[in-house]
């Protein structure tokens, strides 16, 4: 779809870039998302009302707001490029060869070990994809950022993604050997109260909420954490060192407690499970490239095996 009088202009392109920086924010912001320069795209939109002979967006040294024809335009625009993909997905059909570049955001601590072998062997069986592998953990503005999808720990609470819950990971309580003085296996959920603690401000700060397997009872106690961090490697070399008790994923101590550099306390106790989901905004139309490695993530049983906790194969989607 060209430009009439200008047949070196494509106008579907205009206006995937015009949505691309209406959505990232700025154009700079769309640039780098593009793989192109910031003049190309202010080319492209400039290209672009010409065409419609309208003002799409109004800009200053640190504002840029889109007009009334503005957000008119975007809304057409985006309901034109998800038909558009529509179409060519229906006439290219569903087994095309992925190609293009996947942004996924992971967590630090999944995203550097477990996951990489699936997404290894993702790459070997797609050659025509390539993927941006962002270690984070924090919740991603996927349109704003141009993230694909993402692993997230914890509740979603986001109305415009899909979740699929991948697995819960248990939690337990660890210490050093030091610090309990061999009497691990005599202590009572009671005696965690006299303990120094270290906090894992993501998940627990000021308050320690503890669940017995055996029938369910619950055991809630308040903390005053000498050390609080948003790492759970930090958290556990802290452990380690001798600084305190604290919770932590099971999978990540356990050659730890099996090597006696860390010890499981009160291990009929147990805090509450951090869910693990496979998130990516709802959308009419999904690339190959995202399609496929949703299904790769979905598919991988031994992750909740390495990780010691059962596979949940059930979806919740947010709508």
């Amino acid at each position: 779809m060209k430009e009439s009088g200008n047949p070196g202009v494509d106008r579907i392109e205009l206006m995937q870039t015009f949505v691309r920086i209406v959505e990232a924010g700025s154009l700079s912001a769309a640039a780098e998302q593009l793989k192109t320069s910031q003049p190309t795209v202010s080319r492209r939109l400039q290209a672009l009302e010409r065409s419609l002979s309208l003002r799409l967006l109004q800009r200053s040294t640190h504002v840029m707001k889109l007009t009334e024809d503005g957000e008119r335009c975007y809304a057409h625009a985006k309901d034109l490029l998800d038909n558009w993909k529509v179409m060519e997905a229906d006439l290219r059909g569903t087994q095309d060869e992925p190609e293009g570049t996947l942004r996924v955001l992971v967590p630090h601590a999944f995203g550097q070990e477990h996951l990489i072998k699936p997404l290894a062997e993702y790459l070997e069986r797609y050659p025509r994809v390539a993927v941006e592998w962002m270690l984070h953990d924090r919740h991603p503005d996927f349109i704003a950022e141009g993230i694909d999808c993402a692993i997230q720990v914890g509740v979603v609470d986001n109305p415009s993604v899909v979740a699929i819950k991948l697995f819960d990971v248990p939690r337990i309580v660890v210490a050093s050997p030091q610090l309990v003085s061999g009497k691990s296996s005599s202590l009572t959920v009671d005696d965690l109260h006299n303990f120094p603690w270290l906090a894992f401000r993501t998940f627990y700060r000021e308050e320690v909420v503890l669940t017995r397997q055996s029938d369910g009872a619950e055991h809630t106690f308040s903390i005053k954490p000498r050390m609080s961090t948003d790492s759970l490697y930090a958290l556990r070399t802290a452990v380690a060192s001798g600084l305190g008790v604290g919770i932590i994923s099971g999978w990540l101590v356990a050659d730890d407690i099996a090597q006696g550099r860390l010890l499981h306390l009160v291990p009929d106790w147990r805090a509450p499970p951090l869910p693990v989901y496979l998130v990516y905004p709802h959308a009419r139309y999904y690339p190959a490239r995202l399609r496929l490695f949703l299904d790769t993530i979905r598919a991988i049983q031994p992750l909740g095996q390495v990780l010691g906790v059962p596979k949940n194969g059930k979806d919740k989607s947010k709508k």
